[in-house]
C-alpha cells in the first residue's frame, strides 16, 4: 500500500500503532492471568440483590435500579452499577475501608448502609426496599428535590457508559460535547459555544484548564477511557469558574481501581474499498486501559492510552489526494496514593503527541494548498485533599502544560487565491511553544447553620501563561476568473520572532445557602488581576433555585459576570509581520502600501504598538431562568432561557489610507457578541438502561466577524477583510437534537444520535475576495444526520486458559449519516466562479460510513 507521507517523523507514528496493538493482542493472555491472580489476593467485592417488600409479605427482585457506593476517604468519587435481571448488583476490586452503599428509587423509602471492607473479602449485603406511603413519598420527592437546587443545570451530561456506546466517530470527547443544544461543530470542525469560538470558551479537567495556553482552543487531549463523567454548561452555577466568556465544559477523570484490571478497546482497524478492491488501511484506533495496586490499599495507578491512524476523505476532491491523514498518540497516567482516610494525592501526566497531514483540506482547497499541522506538549497535575478534624477540606490542585505547536505548507510556491479555489502552496510557517503553571488552593468549610443552611468555599486561581513563537509567510497572489492574472499581490514584511506572557490572580467566596427544603440561594464573587490586562476585575454571581412546597416543579434562575483571560495572541500584535499590498488595477501603475500593525484600546483615541492592559480582557454578563418538571412517570421536560452579552472582544480592521502609502492593521478590543437561546428538553428514562432525549432550541448570535480567533485559529486567515457585525458563521436559529441508548432483548444496545438543523450562513465575495452583499446572508441546506451503534456485550473465555474467569468482550456497528443525505461541506461562493462550477454550487457532500468496533475487559 502506498501513501503520501511528509517529514520523517511520520513513519514512527504506524510503527508506534503497529507495536501498541501487537503488544495489546500478545500480553492479553499472559497480563490478564497476572491481573486474576492479584485481584483474587488484593481486592474486595461487594454483592447482593435488591428487592422490594410488598404488602402480601412477599418480595420482588428489581432489575435496572442504580447502586451508588461511596469510600470515605476524602476526595473519593461515587461508583454506580445496575441490577441485572434478577435484581443483583456487584462491585468489585475495591480497596479496604468504609464504604456507604446507597439506593433511591422513586415510590420507595431511600436506603443507605455502611460497609466495611478488608483486602480479600467478598461481601454480600442486600437491598431490601420498602414502598413508601403517600404521605412518605411527597416527603421523599421534597427531599430529592432540596439535592437538586443548582441555579444553572448542565445542558447536556455524558457518562462514561454513554461515551462508550454512543456513535462517536473519531471516539475523542469533543464529538461527545455537541449532545448539548449549545454547541455547534462548523463544517471546518470547530466547536462553537454561545455562538462564540471555542478558545472563547473553557475545558477544565479535574477543575483545572486543559485548553492552548495561546489560542485557548481544546487542543489538548484526554483519551475518551478514562473520562468519568462530562458536562456541558451555558453559563457557570459557581464564582471557581473564570476566564471565558463562551460555554463551560467540565470533565472528570476515573480514579485509579483498587485491583489489576485491563480493557483493550477497538481492536479492529478499518479497511478501504474501492471498485470491488481492498486499497489500503482507512482508521486504525486501538486502545488500551490498565491499572491496579502499587502498593496495596495506599498506591493505585491507572494508564489509559490511544493511538490514531485515520484518513479522512474528502468528496469534492478526487481520489487519491483528498484525504486528510492523521497520526496521535495520547497517553494519561493516573496515580492516587491514600495517606489515611483524610488524606489522598492524585498524580497525573498527559502526553499527546499529533500529526496531521493535509489539515484544511476541502472541494475549493486543494492538497497542494493544504497545511500540515504537529503537536507536541505535555501535562502534569498534582492535587492534595485533605480534611481536617473539624471538616474543614483543603484541596491544593497544581497543574504545569507544555504545549509546542507547528504547521508549514507544501512548498515554498507562492499562494494563490482564485474564483475557483487556493493554489500553489498555504502561505505561512510558524512553530510555537507555550508553557503554563496554574496553582489552585480551595477551602470547603462544612456546613453551617444560620437562617438553613450554608455551605462556605474560597478559592484562589493563580495562573501564568507565555509563549515564543517563530512566524514566515511568502506572497500571497489574489488571480482573476481566467486563473493567470494578477488583481492584487501581498508581500509581508521579514520574518518574526514574537514573544508574551500574562499572569492572572484570581480569589473567590461563594455560599450555597438552602433556606428550606424548597429554596436555595447561590451568592458569590471573584476578583481578578491580569498584568496585561484588567487591574481589578470584579464578577459577582447569583443563583437561586426554587420548588413551592408539595410541588415537583423546580425553578432555577440566575445573573452573573465573567471575565475572560488576555488572550495571548494579542500580547505581540505589532511584532507580526506586516502586509504590503499592492493593486493592478489593470493599468501600468500598480498602487503599493502597507499595513503597519497597531492596537486601539476601548475609549482610548488614537493607535498604539504597545497593548494597553484598559479593558483588554473580555467582560460577558450572562443570565438564565428554567423550569424543569416530571410530565408523568420517567418522563420530565425542561424549558429554559439564556442570555450571553460579550463586550470588549480583541477583533482585527484593516485601515486602507485613502492617500498615501501606510494605512494600518488594526487590533481592538472594541468587538461584541451577543447571543439569546430558548430550549425546550424532553427526557424519557423508564429504566438505568434507557434513556432517551429530545431537545428543540431556538437562538440567535450576532457579533463581530473579525475576532482574533477566527483570523488565527486554528490556521492565519490569507485574507483579512474590513471587520463587519452581523450573523455569526455558527448562527443556527432552529435546531432539534435528540440521542439516547435503548435496551433491545436478547440484551442488546441501540445508540443513536439525530440532529436536524438551519443551514450555516456563509457570504458571497467577489475576485478581490470583498464580501459581495450583507455578510453571513446566505445558507446552505437544511443539515440532517442520523448515527446509530448497536452493540452487545459477551461473556467468553480466554483461549488455553480453562480454569480463568470469563471475560468480557463488546462487539458494536456503528453507522454514521445512515441516511446518506449527502450534506453539503463546501460552496462556490465567488461572483467570479468558472465553469463547469457555477456561483452558489454546493459541493464536498458528506457520506455514510460503517465500522465495527470491538473491545475487551475483565
Amino acid at each position: 500500500m502506498k501513501f503520501r507521507r511528509n517529514g520523517s517523523d511520520n513513519v514512527w507514528y504506524p510503527l508506534c500503532g503497529a507495536l501498541l496493538l501487537a503488544f495489546m493482542i500478545c500480553a492479553t493472555q499472559a497480563f490478564g492471568q497476572q491481573l486474576e491472580n492479584s485481584s483474587q489476593v488484593a481486592s474486595a467485592s461487594l454483592s447482593g440483590k435488591v428487592t422490594a417488600a410488598t404488602g402480601q409479605k412477599t418480595t420482588n427482585n428489581l432489575a435496572g435500579i442504580t447502586v451508588k457506593l461511596t469510600a470515605k476517604a476524602p476526595g473519593s468519587k461515587p461508583q454506580t452499577t445496575i441490577t441485572d435481571f434478577e435484581g443483583r448488583y456487584e462491585f468489585r476490586r475495591l480497596g479496604s475501608g468504609i464504604y456507604t452503599l446507597e439506593a433511591n428509587v422513586e415510590g420507595f423509602q431511600p436506603w443507605t448502609a455502611e460497609v466495611m471492607l478488608e483486602a480479600g473479602q467478598s461481601v454480600t449485603e442486600d437491598v431490601p426496599l420498602q414502598i413508601s406511603s403517600v404521605e412518605e413519598r411527597i416527603e421523599v420527592q421534597g427531599e430529592v428535590t432540596e439535592i437538586a437546587t443548582q441555579s444553572v443545570s448542565a445542558t447536556a451530561t455524558v457518562n462514561e457508559q454513554q461515551l462508550e456506546e454512543l456513535p462517536l466517530r473519531t471516539q475523542k470527547f469533543t464529538e461527545a460535547l455537541a449532545m448539548s443544544p449549545s454547541v455547534i461543530r462548523t463544517q471546518e470542525g470547530k466547536l462553537n459555544f454561545n455562538g462564540q469560538a471555542e478558545s472563547q470558551g473553557m475545558l477544565l479537567v479535574d477543575s483545572a484548564e486543559n485548553v492552548d495556553p495561546v489560542s485557548g482552543s481544546f487542543a489538548i487531549p484526554v483519551p475518551v477511557n478514562a473520562i468519568q463523567n462530562l458536562q456541558v454548561f451555558n453559563t457557570p452555577d459557581s464564582s471557581a469558574y473564570g476566564g471565558f466568556s463562551g460555554g463551560l465544559t467540565r470533565i472528570d477523570i476515573k480514579p485509579p481501581g483498587p485491583a489489576w484490571n485491563y480493557k483493550l478497546l477497538d481492536l479492529v482497524p478499518s479497511f478501504r474499498g474501492k471498485n470491488d478492491h481492498l486499497i489500503g488501511l482507512l482508521n486504525m484506533t486501538p486502545g488500551l486501559e490498565f491499572g491496579g495496586p502499587l502498593i496495596k490499599d495506599k498506591l493505585n495507578f491507572s494508564e489509559n492510552m490511544t493511538y490514531e491512524f485515520r484518513k479522512d476523505p474528502v468528496h469534492g476532491l478526487s481520489w487519491p489526494v483528498n484525504e486528510t491523514v492523521t497520526y496521535s498518540l495520547v497517553s494519561f497516567t493516573n496515580f492516587q496514593w491514600t495517606f489515611s482516610p483524610k488524606h489522598m494525592v492524585n498524580v497525573n501526566v498527559n502526553v499527546f503527541p499529533a500529526t496531521i497531514l493535509y489539515s484544511n483540506i476541502n472541494t475549493l482547497i486543494p492538497q497542494t494548498a493544504s497545511a500540515n499541522f504537529r503537536r507536541r506538549g505535555a501535562s502534569l497535575g498534582i492535587s492534595d485533599a485533605y480534611q481536617f478534624d473539624s471538616g474543614v477540606v483543603l484541596t491544593t490542585l497544581v497543574r504545569y502544560t507544555n504545549f509546542y505547536t507547528s504547521e508549514h505548507g507544501q512548498g515554498s510556491l507562492d499562494m494563490t487565491i482564485s474564483p475557483e479555489g487556493w493554489g500553489g502552496n498555504y502561505f505561512n510557517t510558524f512553530s510555537r511553544n507555550a508553557n503554563q503553571v496554574e496553582a489552585l488552593p480551595t477551602l470547603q468549610l462544612p456546613a453551617k447553620s444560620w437562617l438553613g443552611s450554608h455551605q462556605l468555599q474560597f478559592g484562589t486561581d493563580i495562573l501564568y501563561r507565555s509563549y515564543t513563537e517563530n512566524s514566515d509567510s511568502r506572497p500571497i497572489n489574489l488571480l482573476e476568473q481566467d486563473g493567470q492574472t494578477v488583481d492584487e499581490t501581498i508581500n509581508f514584511s521579514p520574518a518574526a520572532k514574537l514573544q508574551g506572557g500574562d499572569t492572572e490572580v484570581s480569589a473567590y467566596a461563594e455560599d450555597r445557602w438552602t433556606l428550606t427544603k424548597g429554596l436555595a440561594l447561590n451568592i458569590g464573587g471573584r476578583i481578578t488581576h491580569q498584568t496585561l490586562g484588567r487591574d481589578a476585575a470584579f464578577a459577582p454571581r447569583v443563583g437561586l433555585a426554587y420548588s413551592p412546597a408539595g410541588n415537583k416543579l423546580v425553578v432555577r434562575a440566575g445573573a452573573g459576570l465573567i471575565y475572560g483571560h488576555v488572550p495571548l495572541l494579542a500580547t505581540d500584535f505589532a511584532g507580526y509581520q506586516e502586509r504590503m499590498i499592492t493593486l493592478f488595477p489593470g493599468s501600468s501603475n500598480p498602487q503599493t502600501y502597507m499595513l503597519q500593525n497597531v492596537y486601539q484600546s476601548s475609549g482610548i483615541a488614537g493607535y498604539s504598538t504597545t497593548l494597553n492592559g484598559h479593558d483588554s480582557s473580555a467582560r460577558t454578563f450572562s443570565w438564565n431562568v428554567e423550569a424543569e418538571a416530571p410530565l408523568r412517570r420517567n418522563v420530565s421536560i425542561r424549558v429554559g432561557y439564556y442570555e450571553t452579552h460579550s463586550n470588549n472582544l480583541f477583533v482585527l480592521n484593516p485601515i486602507i489610507p485613502v492617500t498615501g502609502t501606510t494605512g494600518y492593521m488594526v487590533l481592538e478590543n472594541t468587538g461584541s457578541a451577543n447571543y439569546r437561546q430558548a430550549q425546550i428538553t424532553a427526557r424519557y428514562r423508564p429504566s438505568e438502561r434507557n434513556e432517551l432525549n429530545i431537545s428543540y432550541a431556538w437562538s440567535r448570535a450576532r457579533g463581530d466577524l473579525n475576532t482574533l480567533s477566527d483570523t488565527f485559529v486554528p490556521l492565519q486567515a490569507p485574507i483579512i477583510r474590513p471587520n463587519a457585525y452581523g450573523v455569526q458563521p455558527s448562527d443556527i436559529p432552529n435546531r432539534v437534537l435528540a440521542w439516547g441508548y435503548i435496551t433491545l432483548p436478547k440484551k442488546f444496545v441501540f445508540s443513536p444520535v439525530a440532529d436536524i438543523h438551519t443551514g450555516f450562513p456563509y457570504s458571497n465575495v467577489d475576485v478581490m475576495q470583498n464580501y459581495v452583499g450583507v455578510p453571513d446572508s446566505l445558507r446552505f441546506p437544511v443539515y440532517f444526520s442520523l448515527d446509530v451503534k448497536l452493540s452487545r456485550e459477551f461473556m467468553v473465555h480466554m483461549p488455553f486458559k480453562e480454569n480463568a474467569k470469563r471475560r468480557k468482550i463488546s462487539i458494536g456497528v456503528f453507522s454514521q449519516d445512515v441516511t446518506n443525505r449527502l450534506n453539503p461541506h463546501d460552496v462556490y461562493n465567488n461572483s467570479a466562479t468558472p465553469a463547469p462550477f457555477f456561483w452558489g454550487q454546493f459541493a464536498g457532500f458528506q457520506r455514510r460510513l460503517t465500522g465495527l468496533d470491538i473491545n475487551l475487559s475483565e
